[in-house]
């Protein structure tokens, strides 16, 4: 009999959990937008209401993780932990609730664990692999093919950016110019540090803003992972959604199929980090991915990762 398995990632926008029947089915994979990095990039600490947000799903999950007899769990946290100079009272606090302490990923652990989870699913022969996270607060990137040969993190997220540069509703021209011309500038450093980037086959896409816009590309009016896992978000469909949110107003953007309100106000700045990926990189596509550091979290409990 397998032992029933938890992962739980507590990120900047997003706290996540994983239960798995051994490493090979899936039991539950539930997301709930709380924020976590609300207003950390500004204040340098994490907020009284986000991590009273992110403590109630916590609650929530400890629950799925009792009904579904979970015996082993590992609990991360990521860019928002990082950079917050009270992250130790919120892990007391998380410890208290689900029984295991939450350990503070760097940017590289998180690279690596992300990779490992998606390509554990993908033909060898497809790689190498660029595998990027876009988070809430940073990006990973890892190229490999079936291990990650190197791995950088860097300071771009769909909140960190959107808390940055935007600041009207449309986002300004020159708000969006600059979210694009920063990601840019972080590029030249990801190609300096991992120059196999260049010679990536597939471009693999983890996290929210590439499923949300999965969802958006098919018109999913609910979240469906099994038409979001592998789907392939062309490059021309990325730049036609990332022209109509980036021209609506929040309220207008929330009658787009697919995408969470509580993700309206970040989903711009996330979709202008993808798409100067693409540019950048030249990728005719995106692979999307539902398979992501959570499961890479899961091999490691295994003792295959």
């Amino acid at each position: 009999m397998r032992d029933v398995l938890a992962a739980i990632d507590c990120g900047t926008n997003s706290t996540r959990l994983l239960v798995s029947d051994g490493g090979t089915r899936t039991i539950e994979r539930l997301m709930r937008i709380t924020r976590l990095g609300q207003g950390v990039d500004a204040t340098g600490a994490l907020a009284t209401e986000a991590v009273t947000r992110t403590l109630d799903v916590l609650r929530e999950f400890r629950q799925i993780m009792d009904t579904h007899g979970v015996q082993r769990v590992r609990i991360t946290a990521t860019s928002a932990a990082r950079d917050a100079t009270n992250r130790e009272d919120f892990f007391g606090a998380a410890e208290e609730i689900v029984g295991a302490r939450p350990e503070l990923l760097t940017g590289a652990q998180e690279a690596r664990l992300s990779f490992l989870g998606a390509t554990s699913q993908l033909d060898p022969g497809d790689g190498p692999f660029l595998v990027v996270d876009i988070g809430g607060g940073s990006t990973e990137f890892s190229v490999g093919t079936t291990e990650p040969e190197a791995v950088l993190s860097v300071d771009i997220g769909c909140v960190r950016l959107t808390e940055k540069f935007i600041h009207h509703d449309p986002p300004a021209p020159e708000e969006l110019s600059q979210i694009v011309s920063l990601t840019k500038d972080y590029l030249e450093d990801v190609v300096r540090e991992l120059p196999t980037a260049r010679e990536a086959q597939r471009f693999v896409g983890l996290a929210g803003t590439v499923s949300t816009l999965a969802a958006i590309e098919q018109g999913l009016a609910e979240y469906d992972t099994d038409k979001i896992h592998h789907f392939v978000l062309t490059h021309d469909a990325a730049e036609d959604i990332f022209r109509t949110l980036a021209t609506e107003k929040r309220a207008d953007r929330l009658h787009n199929p697919g995408l969470e309100e509580a993700r309206a106000d970040v989903i711009v700045a996330g979709t202008a980090i993808l798409v100067a990926i693409m540019r950048f990189f030249e990728f005719d596509g995106c692979l999307v991915s539902e398979a992501d550091i959570l499961d890479g979290l899961v091999l490691s409990l295994l003792g295959t990762a």
